[in-house]
């Protein structure tokens, strides 16, 4: 699967990178050099960071649905148990 960004998030992320290269690398990295820095991180660490998310999202989704039958749970049989409840009072 390829990661895609909008244009505008890769231009932003282009500029990062030769941001950073300038501020903490001997060497300056150009535009191109850096828009092919940034295609080899989305394709080769993208799918660690993606997987990372997702399995961090049905983590959380599967602690919502096992917290759904304790929110909405109702007893069965409980019509003669209030009858039953009602006629105790009663007497």
């Amino acid at each position: 699967m390829t990661i895609e960004i909008s244009k505008e998030a890769r231009q932003q992320a282009i500029a990062s990178i030769e941001r950073y290269f300038n501020e903490n690398m001997e060497e300056k990295i150009g535009n191109i050099a850096a828009g092919a820095l940034l295609g080899f991180f989305l394709e080769e660490v993208g799918p660690l960071v993606y997987n990372k998310a997702v399995a961090e999202v049905q983590e959380r989704l599967q602690s919502r649905i096992s917290e759904v039958d304790l929110e909405v749970h109702e007893d069965e049989f409980q019509y003669w148990r209030k009858f039953d409840n009602k006629q105790k009072k009663g007497k």
